[in-house]
């Protein structure tokens, strides 16, 4: 149990660091840019990723598979020849759908969006997707040869080159009152940022492939293994990032039925997936780094038939995703809106924390039950889960956010409902497993010392009296006491992160 507690750690710690500095990167685009060009950049993004998606079609998750068997049986000589035949596949893919996507632009911005200034940045976007797509290969290489660091290093590499050119460079550029090009501008800046990530990972690959003699590497690698690995796994991406990219083709139409403007509209959809989501998702480092590490875990315990075992990590990963959905839950609706404000500078639309905080407490359970779910033999329920989450929400955001009297509260409920439905029925299809022993009531109390926390912090402790980051340690402390009186967190719990910090 040790070894998967400390390999936790150490991928948390990964994880957060890309994340905060992908967190500074928004928060200063925010300051710099403004709500406008953020909401433009923010709506094209989704679009961006999907026309990644169609041009990879699944083929790094092929290459790391493929890759990996070969490396364990020891024929690395022909390693070289898959990334060979996957490339050739990406440039035929990149040759149907590129020319595709940039002639579906126009559609999609002056109709589907209903907003021309958003044009620029798609056009952007898409000349982003063969540096990232070369960047995919690459990546999925060093995943098949159990090389993490490279792929570490390359996102950090691009985060800090988004901070360092969205700090110094973008404000140079900026056009007063053109916030369309401004918004072009920081996709470019992606760009850039990309393509410093692509030529750290081309590097590292040469020196890789050096190490296999040129006249003992295999000439050609079939493709039929590499696409029949390929093309079922690319099913279940391209329908996530599909209904991502209907997301704010359906938030900005139904808004505009509700009689908000393509300006207002745009802006709000910037500021909730732009500021309020990913502060949301700040903390879920945690149970990411939980859901990376439980797959090999849960399986190996469950192949050994050691229910126990099975049971313990189950439990444990659980437990720690629903205390890290608490605390978040409990900073964020007693804190969030300030917080939006303080860090974003956002003038608007911050105080939708307050209704997201308490259902983004069943998001942070959610990579775990599923990566669960994966473990136990049952992927295709996790995955038909998600479909009915991602369909539920754009329902009902289209349902909601065209009545006049809802608008963008009835946008925002719907991903709550998303979120919920997803969550729910992950749970329900695990308590069908009696070897998991897993149910509802294993998050009833941390999701109570929540509520109590919500309710009672205030009225012990009035808010506003302290600084903002004084005030966020206050409710921890609140919430950690009434954890500690429940019985939810136990003196095992601290003598285990004693050890964690040891090193061995």
């Amino acid at each position: 149990m040790s070894s998967f507690i400390r390999g936790t750690v150490v991928l948390m710690v990964a994880v957060f660091l890309s994340k905060l500095l992908g967190f500074v990167f928004r928060i200063q685009f925010m300051r710099i840019a403004g709500e406008e060009a953020v909401g433009i950049y923010m709506t094209a993004y989704p679009a961006f990723i999907f026309f990644l998606s169609l041009v990879q079609l699944g083929v790094p998750i092929a290459i790391a598979k493929v890759i990996a068997e070969l490396d364990a049986k020891g024929q690395s000589v022909q390693l070289p020849a898959v990334m060979k035949t996957a490339t050739f596949i990406t440039i035929l893919t990149s040759a149907v759908f590129i020319p595709a996507s940039i002639l579906f632009v126009p559609y999609l911005s002056e109709t589907l969006l209903g907003n021309a200034a958003s044009s620029t940045t798609l056009y952007v976007g898409i000349a982003i997707v063969p540096v990232a797509a070369i960047g995919g290969l690459i990546r999925g290489y060093f995943q098949g040869i159990a090389r993490i660091e490279e792929t570490a290093w390359s996102q950090i590499i691009e985060q800090f080159v988004r901070i360092i050119l969205i700090t110094w460079l973008l404000p140079s550029l900026l056009m007063n009152g053109n916030t369309a090009m401004n918004a072009a501008y920081a996709m470019g800046i992606t760009l850039l940022a990309e393509l410093f990530s692509l030529l750290y990972l081309l590097f590292k690959y040469q020196q890789r492939k050096r190490r296999v003699p040129k006249e003992q590497q295999v000439k050609r690698y079939p493709m039929e293994p590499l696409l029949a690995i390929a093309l079922p796994s690319s099913g279940s991406r391209l329908f996530g990032t599909f209904t991502w990219f209907l997301e704010p083709i359906i938030f900005l139409r139904a808004l505009a039925m509700s009689g908000v403007t393509a300006v207002a509209a745009t802006s709000l959809y910037g500021i909730i997936s732009g500021v309020l989501i990913p502060l949301l998702l700040f903390p879920s480092f945690i149970p990411y780094a939980l859901s990376v590490v439980l797959v090999p875990a849960v399986s190996g315990a469950a192949a050994s038939t050691n229910k126990a075992k099975l049971r313990e990590r189950i439990h444990l990963s659980l437990r720690l995703s629903a205390l890290t959905g608490a605390f978040a839950a409990a900073v964020f609706y007693v804190h969030g809106q300030a917080l939006a404000e303080k860090l974003f500078h956002v003038t608007e639309g911050a105080s939708f924390m307050t209704l997201l905080a308490p259902i983004f407490f069943f998001y942070y359970i959610q990579s775990p039950l599923y990566s669960i779910l994966q473990a136990t033999g049952e992927a295709k329920a996790g995955m038909m889960n998600s479909v009915y989450g991602g369909i539920a929400k754009l329902g009902v955001m289209f349902i909601l956010a065209s009545q006049p009297g809802l608008q963008v509260t009835g946008a925002v409920l719907a991903i709550g409902f998303g979120v919920l439905i997803t969550s729910f029925l992950h749970i329900a299809t695990l308590r069908k497993n009696k070897a998991t022993a897993t149910g509802f009531t294993m998050f009833a109390m941390p999701y109570a010392s929540f509520i109590m926390t919500a309710i009672m912090r205030p009225i012990f402790i009035p808010i506003g009296d302290f600084g903002l980051l004084m005030e966020c340690t206050i409710t921890t402390a609140f919430l950690l006491i009434i954890l500690i009186l429940t019985g939810q967190v136990k003196a095992s719990d601290f003598l285990l992160f004693k050890k964690l910090v040891k090193i061995h």
